[in-house]
């Protein structure tokens, strides 16, 4: 039997995985298609495929997760495979099914590979049996409410609900007692079935200070499987991984082969084909649980790529051609040190809410050895709610642990990003903090250091505001006068005549603001994009970046944002938002709790708003009555729209 012959491939999938999918595919002389939703008919990874087809509709339910619009793709651009990126249908048997059956290639495991690992249930049920050690839980077919209070009664609370389909935190809820089950096993059902159209969940203990640590596997059509070493995954919130590293460490050489070769052993019990990743739960005795098997990509593969010089892209693509494994177990290199992040379009200090908008500023690190941006968004592009909101991945190398953890702090620093809320301050933080710097990981990591990681912000220092008026007022676009280019009224430096030249600004940055008076006299000078300062002696250089009527000052390692403040504006604003609560975000209703003149308590949940994939509950902050409803289900509504109108008791 001949070869595959792959020339063309279609990318199923949106986001920085379809740009580092499509970069592969073209040095190796590939073309590449682009599947898009409206929504997405402009984004990056659209812009850069050699071929485009739109898949029409927002959401991804209409668009991303429509298996007969994307084979349709497939054949009209002349696509001979298919690669599913991460999250959507990757790790749908369905879609790999629908593949074969259309004669395409799927750049993926066997249907059958899919069906036994893809579920968390079966999973697990897979691998007692073959004897691997499993955290206690419950992975049954029953799904009602009782079962479940049953089942977490035997288990010990805190407990953790899954869903038995997913993947990156969705449909996962932890659960401290009984009285939390009900809305949360309910909560997470309709998050599982938005996300993966499967609501079936799975409960286990929820282990107190594990790591996560994970194992790549590769095998190829002739019955080669081996492991690419490591990865820990510890650094987590919300059940969704924020750093990763490879190898992991600590790990000796004895237990990474124990861990590696279980790995290899679950996945050729099912005739495994490509790219897999076998997650483990590691307790501070050495001891590790099996957890689940991810049978495709992982967001984090670039650190794997880093530490063994292979593109596992290609590797795909090549198993997918019928070709073998390049290398033996032992032939498997292990060099240097690396660590990953992701960086999010969200809210850190709003409990990590999702943020959408317009990147009126994104500025990348600069390139060089040892450094890696993955990223699937540029400056001016929208930040859509309907899908996941990683905007991309910022991967360091370095020879050893610390040459990696300083070189990717020297990129966060360097990387910029205006117009909409982000977790690179607090990445940074994570990077930067000593606990992490001694390799002290956990899955508890974030909770334990959250008053450092979340500081309550501090009032901003004088000096700062002198450097943000100067930064604002030199940056200001002067606007000549066609009439008269030398008047002193096209100058805009506070010039008075017989007066000492003077600027009056209020400026507003981060929820802070400030009245100034700029003079004459001045320790600070902009030249392009750089503030200089001098205070106590000391010369300082900060990036100033103005974007309209915005100015972005690189000030203590964080881009702050300043803009121009009207304090009577204000108020007349907060008057006339008195008493509402609403949208934190641009999203979807898909519950509606209350109605008007019902008397709620505080902490009562008024509506639940899906946006990204996940649902967020807008809440009583106090004890009143239901004045108004202004939004119902179904209802698409945008960030700052009034909800509801809560009437203090």
């Amino acid at each position: 039997m001949s070869a595959p012959v792959i020339t063309t491939l279609l990318v199923a999938n949106r986001g920085e995985i379809a740009c580092r999918v499509m970069r592969t595919a073209k040095a190796l002389g590939l073309t590449t298609v682009a599947v898009h939703s409206a929504t997405d008919r402009d984004a990056r990874h659209s812009r850069e495929a050699d071929i485009r087809v739109d898949l029409g509709g927002s959401k991804a339910a209409d668009s991303y997760l429509q298996i007969d619009k994307l084979i349709a793709a497939a054949k009209a651009s002349g696509a001979q495979a298919i690669h599913p990126g991460y999250g959507f249908l990757s790790e749908n048997a369905g879609f790999a099914r629908a593949i074969e059956s259309a004669g395409l290639i799927f750049l993926g495991p066997p249907a059958s590979a899919i069906d036994a690992m893809g579920s968390k249930s079966a999973a697990k049920a897979l691998m007692e049996t073959a004897g691997v050690p499993l955290v206690p839980g419950y992975h049954g077919e029953a799904q009602d409410l009782d079962t479940f209070r049953d089942a977490c009664e035997r288990i010990g609370y805190p407990v953790l609900l899954k869903a038995t389909a997913g993947g990156g935190g969705k449909g996962m809820k932890v659960v401290e007692e009984v009285s939390q089950l009900a809305e949360a096993l309910a909560s997470a059902q309709r998050e599982a079935q938005s996300s993966f159209g499967d609501s079936r969940m799975l409960v286990e203990k929820y282990l107190l200070k594990p790591r996560h640590v994970e194992i790549q596997i590769f095998a190829d059509q002739h019955g080669n499987c081996l492991y690419l070493n490591e990865r820990d995954c510890s650094i987590q919130r919300r059940h969704q991984k924020v750093v990763e590293e490879a190898p992991a460490p600590g790990l000796g050489p004895e237990l990474r082969r124990a861990m590696g070769e279980a790995a290899v052993r679950s996945a050729q019990a099912i005739g495994y084909v490509g790219a897999g990743t076998v997650e483990f739960l590691l307790d501070a005795r050495g001891e590790f649980f099996f957890m689940e098997m991810n049978t495709r990509l992982q967001v984090e593969h670039p650190v794997t790529e880093a530490i063994t010089g292979l593109d596992l892209v290609a590797w795909q693509i090549r198993v997918a051609r019928g070709e073998a494994l390049p290398m033996t177990q032992e032939q498997v290199p292990l060099l240097g040190h690396a660590i990953e992040v992701r960086l999010y379009a969200e809210d850190p200090g709003n409990d990590f809410l999702p943020a959408t908008g317009r990147l009126e500023l994104y500025r990348e690190s600069a390139p060089g050895p040892g450094r890696r941006v993955d990223s699937g968004v540029e400056e001016g592009d929208e930040v859509s709610p309907f899908y996941d909101p990683m905007l991309g991945k910022l991967i360091a190398w370095g020879e050893d642990r610390e040459q990696a953890r300083l070189r990717l702090l020297s990129m966060l620093d360097e990387f910029a990003i205006g117009g909409l809320k982000t977790n690179i301050n607090f990445l940074r933080r994570i990077i930067a903090h000593p606990a992490f710097a001694a390799a002290e990981l956990d899955t508890g990591f974030i909770p334990r250091y959250h008053e450092q990681l979340l500081p309550i912000p501090a009032p901003l220092s004088d000096e700062f505001w002198q450097a943000a008026a100067q930064a604002f007022a030199q940056s200001q676009p002067s606007i000549p006068r066609v009439d008269d280019p030398a008047s002193p009224w096209a100058i805009s430096n506070g010039f008075r005549a017989g007066l000492p030249n003077e600027t009056s600004l209020h400026l507003m940055c981060e929820g802070q603001d400030r009245a100034l008076t700029l003079g004459d006299a001045t320790s600070a000078h902009l030249n392009g994009e750089h503030l200089s300062t001098e205070h106590n002696g000391l010369r300082r250089k900060h990036r100033a970046i103005r974007r309209d009527g915005v100015v972005y000052l690189q000030w203590q390692g964080e881009l702050r944002r300043i803009e121009s403040y009207d304090p009577i504006s204000a108020v007349e604003a907060s008057h006339s938002h008195q008493g509402g609560l609403t949208a934190p975000m641009n999203g979807s209703i898909v519950r509606v709790l209350v109605e008007a003149g019902q008397t709620v308590e505080a902490g009562a949940q008024l509506v639940v708003l899906e946006a990204m994939k996940m649902e967020h509950s807008i809440r009583a902050p106090h004890a009143g009555v239901i004045k108004a409803l202004y939004c119902q289900e179904g209802e698409m509504v945008s960030e700052g729209a009034a909800l509801v109108e809560l009437e203090e008791a």
